[in-house]
């Protein structure tokens, strides 16, 4: 307790040591506390940049609608490079475009390779959609040959070309024989215009289709390390 000398007070012997220790380690405390908010705020900054990081390259971001092209469903193309959304053409191409839903909505598509990357400046183009690629496993020499149970009559549209970015449906030497395979333009390929049904055009993620373009492959134009289509889903906005 403390005593009165001369009218004021003063502490016992050792009092002022005491409130210093207690100052000191009040302090102490205080800087503890400080670095573990600090910490925390810096592992949750860091965990939403990661978060954040992730989403942009396997995500679809809101694409620029095609202008003037007929109304329709839209399609996210996910690949194991990034995603690739596109906006369907199905006033245009109804029954391409219905049998390309069907598919995507049953899963037809999961794990399918784009076994065909021709990449010449003047002939450039990635195509997909055959199940014999499924998982990148298989007799390569049948990578091309394979199709759907469904096959779609060729539908022409002479308001769609086969320009940068823009779907089309593969066939064989029959005219209506489109079936699962489909490629995307990468140059303005309008040699293929009255040939090939022209049903979609991507409207985000192109530097992903290019991405794909870009990837080594063989003699054969197949990919020496498969890329994937993991899945396609369809959606009524973009």
């Amino acid at each position: 307790m403390p005593h009165t000398f001369g009218g004021k007070k003063v502490r016992e012997p050792g009092a002022q040591r005491r409130k210093m220790i207690r100052i000191v380690a009040v302090a102490i405390v205080a800087i503890i506390a400080g670095a573990g908010l600090y910490i925390y705020i810096s592992n949750t900054y860091i965990s939403t940049q990661s978060s954040t990081s992730t989403t942009e390259t396997t995500s679809c971001t809101t694409g620029t609608l095609v202008l003037g092209a007929p109304k329709g469903p839209y399609a996210k193309i996910n690949t194991s490079l990034g995603c690739i959304e596109v906006q369907l053409y199905p006033s245009a191409a109804p029954k391409t475009v219905a049998n390309f839903i069907n598919l995507s909505q049953t899963g037809f598509f999961n794990n399918l390779v784009w076994h065909r990357i021709e990449s010449d400046p003047s002939f450039s183009l990635i195509q997909t959609g055959d199940p014999n690629t499924r998982n990148g496993t298989g007799d390569r020499s049948t990578w091309g040959m394979g199709g759907s149970s469904k096959t779609v009559p060729l539908e022409i549209n002479s308001t769609l070309h086969n320009y940068v970015g823009y779907l089309g449906m593969a066939r064989t030497s029959d005219p209506n024989s489109g079936s699962s395979q489909f490629y995307i333009n990468l140059s303005n390929n309008t040699s293929l215009d009255g040939q090939y049904t022209v049903f979609g055009k991507v409207i985000s993620g192109i530097e992903i289709a290019r991405a794909i373009d870009k990837v080594p492959v063989n003699s054969s134009h197949q990919p020496i390390t498969p890329v994937f289509v993991t899945s396609i889903t369809i959606q009524d906005t973009p």
